[in-house]
């Protein structure tokens, strides 16, 4: 557990203890969360302790775990979160609406209307189950060598992207054989997140697959391969190879997020997916909830929102690269001097998820 215990701030009331459960990716990950609860706990001046207890995240197992928890009366208040687990937990009546908490939270508009209404598609209702915390938004990565010797600009519709990569697949030795391609096709798992872009390019959606706008973004996708605009290995290129070949300068474009920007250096730089008739990008994502059980619920509330808007929110992206919700903290210098968060924080007002099945 991290965190200690804190007496309750002069004139503040009685004291007030949030179980916290989190799962952080590494050693550091978990050092950083526990520095922010312990400037929380020691800073907050409302008698709050959050205790902190860090679970693995075992393959998504921690999701699980955290649900028998749950049901087994488990005295958890909050706890860090996947969208993707809303509607079990919904269903169970397990989360705690937040609606009324957010409506009369004076730092509410520091986060996009967007990234509100994921939260509350996961849920499935008009209402809000799920705390905004951290994201990573899609965009194009691209080579602006590569653009110049094909004649390219950046693109800033959906048509002029689809030019750009027939453009910047070229043959530059002369040998007949392709040397670039135009863009790295993630066809193996997690192909679907950018795929999903070329869909609403076209002006379909997931809602239904079969409108002529949904198949003509699919067609578009198709084409690129079967064009020889990307790679021939695209079918089976997963991370790894899309960012191997992004690298080496075999693609001139390829999609990702920030947690592969690190190594992204020199003749590299990034565009938000342009709008067509429709926009749209991937939204990986890491939320907070409160559970339906907590007996402090305003409690709870201030940590999530520090998580949210406050330091909390700051510290945690800064230290992992994630891309925040807080326009604030998105608005420094830090953010907005990276080009590869601009363009994650310019995409988050048309960023979604694919449908939870």
């Amino acid at each position: 557990a991290a965190g200690g215990d804190a007496a309750p701030a002069e004139g503040t009331g009685e004291a007030v203890t949030i179980k916290f459960r989190y799962w952080a990716d590494n050693t550091d990950y978990s050092a950083l969360m526990q520095d922010i609860i312990k400037k929380f706990n020691a800073e907050n001046g409302k008698g709050i302790t959050v205790v902190g207890e860090e679970t693995p995240w075992d393959g998504g197992a921690y999701s699980e775990n955290l649900f028998n928890a749950k049901m087994g009366g488990g005295d958890i208040d909050c706890a860090t979160w996947k969208l993707t687990s809303t509607p079990l937990f919904v269903n169970n009546d397990l989360l705690a609406d937040l609606t009324p908490l957010v409506d009369s939270w004076d730092k509410k508009d520091d986060i996009d209307e967007n990234i509100y209404s994921i939260m509350k598609e996961a849920g499935g209702t008009d209402r809000l189950y799920v705390m905004p915390w951290n994201i990573q938004v899609l965009y194009v990565y691209y080579r602006p060598s590569i653009f110049e010797a094909a004649g390219v600009e950046v693109p800033k519709t959906y048509e002029e992207f689809l030019t750009a990569i027939e453009k910047c697949t070229m043959d530059t030795n002369g040998d007949g054989k392709t040397d670039v391609y135009g863009f790295g096709m993630r066809g193996a798992k997690g192909g679907q997140e950018p795929w999903g872009s070329f869909v609403y390019g076209r002006g379909g959606n997931f809602e239904d697959m079969t409108t002529p706008e949904a198949v003509w973004g699919m067609q578009d996708f198709i084409d690129i391969y079967t064009k020889g605009y990307v790679p021939p290995t695209a079918t089976s290129d997963g991370f790894n190879e899309i960012i191997a070949n992004f690298k080496s300068g075999l693609t001139a474009m390829t999609i990702h997020h920030t947690g592969s920007s690190a190594d992204m250096e020199g003749d590299v730089s990034a565009f938000p997916f342009p709008a067509g008739k429709g926009q749209w990008t991937s939204m990986g994502d890491t939320e907070t909830v409160i559970f339906e059980s907590c007996q402090n619920k305003e409690a709870a509330f201030e940590w999530v929102a520090y998580l949210a808007t406050g330091e909390g929110q700051k510290m945690w992206c800064e230290g992992t690269g994630n891309v925040p919700v807080s326009k604030t903290v998105q608005a420094g210098d830090f953010f907005r001097s990276n080009r590869f968060m601009a363009a994650s924080i310019e995409g988050q007002s048309y960023a979604g998820i694919l449908p939870i099945l």
